[in-house]
């Protein structure tokens, strides 16, 4: 029995104006029939996934991507009756030509290995219909020509190891050899790596820390958008922590650490929670939801929309460990400008209302 899941802790899906596109890993749940003979594991799964060579399933079992009942297992492991296997692996490459075009990146670190980038709010990560270039990828391609695994321009997502929407800004790591992509996408997997965002959201929480628990999935009327689904009927378990950084009134400067790595996970928590980000126009934080009925401040309100004018989202912080060193790497930005100025307007005001 074969089953391919959608494994949306390894990547997180890009901006859903346009129909969303399949994963760079996907994750096969296989159950060995009752009359299984003892069999390697690394020779089990190439029977079983015809595009999977022996060498991409040896590094799989390396990085312990490749579990047996739930505990990873070496290549060597023999397969017996009933056992459940279970295996992260990279999609065949598609038929997308990758342009490559010499788009600014704003490098924090790299080495031969991999590299660590700032991504502006508004860029694309790879391309999709609707977004063919212009993106991160196109960018990388132009970056890393000649290296290997950018040089075969039908791979639209070479080294790509996770993901943020089109409008949310912040840090990003891409591998530069399939040994580290493999590797990374491991620590996603089993959720070692550490991931801290900042964002602006509606109103004034209850609590100066608290835990968001809902499944996660595409909303059942509109399916770009996902949508919050606490018994468990629809989508995957999601868990978003969160802590109160700064209260300014009718917003909240928050700090978001994700214990899992779903589409939209903190989009569509917060609007679960009736506390939306602000101006995240599908999730309706691009309506005046706190505050007064006055025309100045409603005006104020807009102008801030004008300021910031996308989801108040970044990705602040990256964290993992490197992929041949074992080095701890750990990563912190600077908030963007757009969010900095949001947020000192809102002191501002509370500050001026106070007076």
């Amino acid at each position: 029995m074969l089953e391919e899941i959608d494994e949306e802790e390894l990547l997180e899906e890009e901006d859903e104006e346009n129909p969303p596109t399949p994963e760079m890993y996907e994750h096969h749940r296989i159950e060995a029939d009752s009359g299984q003979n003892l069999l390697r594991v690394d020779k089990f799964l190439m029977t079983r996934l015809p595009h999977a060579s022996r060498t991409k399933i040896q590094e799989a079992a390396e990085t312990g991507n490749i579990l047996v009942n739930g505990k990873v297992v070496k290549s060597s492991y023999k397969v017996k009756p009933q056992d459940i296997v279970s295996v992260v692996m990279s999609y065949p490459k598609r038929e997308l030509e990758i342009i490559p075009e010499n788009i600014p990146l704003n490098i924090v670190y790299e080495d031969e290995q991999l590299l660590v980038v700032n991504k502006p709010a508004g860029m694309v990560v790879h391309p999709s219909y609707g977004h063919y270039t212009g993106t991160l990828v196109n960018a990388l391609a132009w970056h890393l020509k000649d290296n290997p695994l950018f040089k075969d321009n039908h791979d639209p997502r070479p080294g790509l190891v996770h993901r943020i929407d089109k409008d949310t800004s912040g840090l990003l790591v891409i591998a530069k050899t399939e040994k580290a992509k493999t590797h990374l996408a491991a620590q996603f997997f089993h959720k070692t790596s550490d991931r801290q965002y900042v964002a602006v959201c509606w109103g004034n929480l209850e609590d100066d820390k608290g835990t968001i628990t809902g499944h996660i999935g595409r909303n059942l009327t509109n399916r770009k958008v996902m949508a919050c689904f606490p018994d468990g009927s629809h989508g995957k378990h999601a868990v978003t922590h969160y802590r109160v950084i700064e209260r300014l009134g009718y917003v909240n400067v928050v700090e978001c650490i994700l214990e899992t790595g779903r589409t939209h996970q903190i989009r569509a928590h917060f609007k679960y929670i009736k506390h939306p980000l602000f101006n995240d126009k599908e999730y309706g934080g691009n309506e005046i939801l706190k505050g007064t009925t006055f025309a100045k401040y409603k005006q104020f309100v807009n102008n801030c929309f004008g300021i910031c004018p996308r989801q108040a989202l970044h990705a602040k912080t990256l964290g993992f460990e490197h992929p041949t060193t074992g080095e701890r790497l750990s990563f912190d930005s600077e908030i963007p400008a757009d969010m900095q100025q949001l947020i000192e307007k809102w002191r501002n005001y509370i500050r001026d209302r106070e007076e």
